[in-house]
Parts: C-alpha cells; structure tokens; sequence
C-alpha cells in the first residue's frame, strides 16, 4: 500500500472512488470518439445521398461537398468542446468559475484576437452565400490556386507549381471564381499588317469549328468561336480577338489547343504571325580622323 500513500491515497475507498473515476473519464472518452467517427460516416452518408440526386449538376455537388466538410469540422469541435466539459466535471472542477475565468481571459485577450474573430465571421459568410467551394480555382489575397480545404478561419489552396497557401478568412476582400458555371478561353491572334482579314477570320472560323467536331473536346465547349474583330493595332501586329464558351475549368485547355490548331493552318496557309523586330541603323559612313 505504499505507493498508494505516496499518491495521497490512506484508504481503499478512496482507491476505489479513483479507479470509478478514471473509468468514467475511460468511457467519456471512448463514447466522444465514437460518436465523433458515427457523425463523420453519417455526414458521409448524407452527402453521397444528396450527390446522387444532383449527379447532373456539377456546381451543386461541389457545393454539398464543402458544406459537409465544414460541417464535420464543426461537429468535432462541439464533440470535443463537450468532453471536455465532462472530464472536468468528473475531475471535480467547478465549471462556473472556469467560464466566469474564460470570460475575463477572453476580455482581456480579445483586443488581441480581433483578426481570428474575423476570419470567423468572414468564413461563415463566405459559406452562406456560397462564394467558394471546395475544388473551384480562385483568386484571393493575390494568391490563386485550386481550393483543397476551406474552414471557419481559412481557406487551403495549391497552386500550378504545387505550392499551398493558406489563406486566412480575415484577409479575404475580394474573391475571383474561375469555376463558377462557365468560362470563356479568350485568344488574341496576331497577324501581319499584309494579310488580308477576311481571310484570317475565316480560317479562324473554321479552326474553331474544328475544335466542336473533335469528339475529346466537344463535351468541354458549350457555344461556337465568337470573334470580336480587330481589337488592336499594335507596332508590328493586327491583333483579333476572339472567344469560345467552355465548360469551368476548361478554358486553358481550349485556349492551348486552339492556339496549337491556329498557328498549323496559318502555317498551312502561309499567313504570317509577326514578331517585334529592331532595325538598326549605324549613320552614314565618316572618314577616320587624322593619327
């Protein structure tokens, strides 16, 4: 018994009162866990369900997916906050004087925790009103990249180079959603100020058309080439822009392949695709100086 007594314990009562507590603190702990692994597999659950139903519409089940992510997120935080509550009502802990604590701690603290406050605010709104959601390609605090996470406090996303950022909610102002219903891959073809127009748009044309018929990239357009005309006349180039409705997430795919396809039939058709080029000129010719 004396490593009991070394423990402040003189009685097997008092064993016995600290092995029923330990367990009850054993089975809040196992019970929080299970209950946090059952609310994941039923949020799982429930998102596949409502996927099903929306399997035609793309934006919604991203949607769905991102509101379950945040949702586990905070259900396991309720779950934990909870368990923690119990394990020190077990302990014998007033919880009152915890929170009374809690409350002046936070005062205290909370001219310095303004920017968290915020980010969690901002978070909740930019779920609300659906601004982003999990796999949308967007611009945010001058970072862009594919959202993989988005919480209460910030936003997990991976650039081209596979660089992550971590964006939190406070710092976001402004959001530019790549991935919202469609896009347009824009394309600017330049070409010599000798070439004749008419021409030019009609190959483009029929490059376009090209890409509608090809049976790999036909799912992924969703209207015709549009050419807005000439847009510029630059030092050395006729520039013409044009355009064509893809899919979200698709316009640099098009936009690559157009351009590939573009400068083939020029090629074909000898049309020029100009580049800046310097003349230089040396002066006249001077008679060396005198030794």
């Amino acid at each position: 018994m004396s490593w009991l007594t070394y423990l402040g314990i003189e009685n097997p009562t008092e064993m016995l009162a600290l092995v029923k507590t330990l367990l009850r603190i054993f089975v809040i702990v196992g019970v929080a866990y299970c209950l946090n692994r059952l609310s994941k597999q039923l949020i799982v659950k429930l998102r596949d369900k409502l996927n099903a139903r929306s399997a035609d519409d793309i934006e919604e089940i991203k949607r769905l997916n991102t509101l379950s992510m945040v949702l586990r997120y905070i259900v396991t935080t309720v779950i934990l906050a909870i368990t923690i509550v119990e394990i020190l009502h077990e302990l014998g802990i007033s919880i009152a004087p915890v929170l009374a604590a809690a409350g002046v701690v936070g005062l205290a603290v909370g001219f310095g925790a303004q920017s968290l406050v915020k980010d969690y605010f901002n978070g909740f709104f930019l779920l609300l009103e659906n601004q982003i959601r999990k796999d949308d390609v967007v611009e945010i605090a001058n970072k862009s990249g594919l959202v993989e996470e988005i919480t209460l406090r910030y936003i997990k996303m991976r650039d081209y180079e596979g660089n992550v950022h971590y964006v939190p909610n406070g710092q976001i102002t402004t959001v530019t959603n790549r991935s919202r219903d469609f896009a347009y891959a824009v394309m600017d073809i330049r070409v010599g100020y000798d070439e004749n127009i008419a021409k030019v748009m009609q190959i483009m044309h029929e490059v376009g058309a090209s890409i509608l018929q090809d049976a790999q990239l036909q799912d992924k357009v969703l209207d015709k080439l549009d050419i807005a005309g000439v847009d510029n006349l630059a030092e050395s180039a006729v520039i013409i822009r044009c355009r064509m409705k893809v899919r979200p997430l698709e316009q640099w795919t098009i936009k690559r392949e157009y351009l590939k396809r573009i400068k083939n039939a020029f090629d074909a058709q000898q049309i020029e695709i100009p580049f800046p080029h310097l003349t230089v000129y040396q002066g006249p010719a001077t008679e060396p100086l005198a030794a």
